[in-house]
C-alpha cells in the first residue's frame, strides 16, 4: 500500500511536470544532496580519487559537484520515463549509426550489446527497440519491491524493449523470438562472486568484472556492440554504436571484457561526470586464488 501511495503522490506528480519545470526541481534535489545532506559523498570521493590520482583535489572536486548535477538530472530524467510520450522520446534520443547493428540483422544473426552506467542509460533502455531493428532483450536484476518492479517493467517495455531477468540469460538467448534479436548486457556492476569474475585494471585499480557478455558471445558466436551514450543537451542524448568484435570464439581468454570495459573507460576519462560514481564498485579485493 506504501509503494502504491508514493507512486501516484510523488513520483507521478513529478513526472507529469514540463521539462523546464522538471529541471528546475533537479536543481532544487542538486542543492539538497549535494550541499545539505552530502549523499555518498564519501564514497564518491573516494572512487575518484583513486581514479584520478593525477588530478589536483582542486579537479577532482569538480568532477564530483558536476557528477551530482547529473546525477540529479538523471533522477528526474528517469521518474519522467514512467511517462514520456512516443514523441517526446524520438525527440531526446537517437542512434547516430544503427547500420553497425542492423546489418547483422540483415544477415539473420543475434549481436550482443554491452555498455555501463554511464549518461542516462534508462533513456537508452527505452528507445533503443525504436532505432534498430534486431528485437531488443535487456537483461536485468528484479527489484525487491514488486510493485515498483512491475512499475518499471511497464516503464521500461513500452517502446517494444523485451525485459528478462539476469537468472534467465541462457533461456532468453536460445529463445526464438521470430526475428534477430539482441540482447543488452549491463557491464560494470560489482561482481557478487569476485572468485568468479575477470580481474583487470580499470580507471587505475585492480577491478573484478562481470564475464557474462564475453561467456555468452563466446558461447554463441554472436558479435558484440558496445552502446554510447553521448549528452547533447540537457536532456538529450544520442546513442553511438561500436562494433567490439565480429567473431568472438575466434578470441583469446578475456580479450571481449577487456575491450569492453577499455572502450567505457576511454568514456569516462573523457567525460567523468558522467558515469554513476555513488556505488561502491571496489568493494572487492583480489586474494590470492584469484
Amino acid at each position: 500500500m506504501g509503494s502504491r501511495i508514493i507512486y501516484y503522490s510523488i513520483i507521478l506528480p513529478i513526472a507529469w511536470l514540463p521539462y523546464p519545470l522538471l529541471y528546475f526541481f533537479s536543481d532544487f534535489a542538486f542543492f539538497m544532496i549535494f550541499r545539505v545532506v552530502g549523499y555518498r559523498k564519501k564514497v564518491v570521493s573516494n572512487n575518484i580519487k583513486n581514479s584520478f590520482p593525477e588530478k589536483s583535489q582542486k579537479e577532482q572536486k569538480v568532477i564530483m559537484k558536476d557528477f551530482y548535477k547529473h546525477f540529479c538530472d538523471l533522477a528526474v530524467e528517469s521518474l519522467k520515463g514512467f511517462v514520456i510520450s512516443e514523441k517526446q522520446l524520438k525527440r531526446r534520443f537517437t542512434i547516430t549509426n544503427p547500420e553497425v547493428a542492423n546489418k547483422y540483422f540483415d544477415l539473420g544473426k543475434d549481436v550482443i550489446f554491452v555498455g555501463g552506467h554511464y549518461n542516462n542509460w534508462e533513456i537508452l533502455a527505452q528507445g533503443v527497440s525504436m532505432e534498430l531493428k534486431h528485437e531488443i532483450v535487456g537483461l536485468y536484476k528484479p527489484l525487491s519491491n514488486t510493485y515498483f518492479n512491475d512499475k518499471m517493467k511497464i516503464s521500461r517495455e513500452q517502446f517494444g524493449l523485451i525485459l528478462s531477468p539476469i537468472k534467465q540469460t541462457k533461456r532468453y538467448l536460445e529463445k526464438d523470438l521470430g526475428k534477430p534479436k539482441g540482447t543488452i548486457f549491463g557491464i560494470d556492476q560489482s561482481p557478487g562472486n569476485p572468485k568468479k569474475s575477470f580481474w583487470m585494471s580499470f580507471l587505475n585499480q585492480d577491478t573484478p568484472v562481470l564475464f557474462g557478455a564475453e561467456k555468452y558471445s563466446k558461447e554463441y558466436n554472436f558479435p558484440v556492440i558496445f552502446c554510447k551514450i553521448n549528452k547533447v543537451k540537457r536532456g538529450h542524448y544520442q546513442g553511438v554504436l561500436k562494433l567490439i568484435c565480429e567473431s568472438p570464439e575466434d578470441t583469446e581468454y578475456g580479450y571481449v571484457t577487456t575491450k569492453n570495459m577499455q572502450t567505457l573507460e576511454q568514456d569516462i576519462i573523457a567525460q567523468p561526470a558522467f558515469w554513476l560514481w555513488t556505488h561502491r564498485r571496489w568493494k572487492h579485493k583480489r586474494t590470492t586464488t584469484n
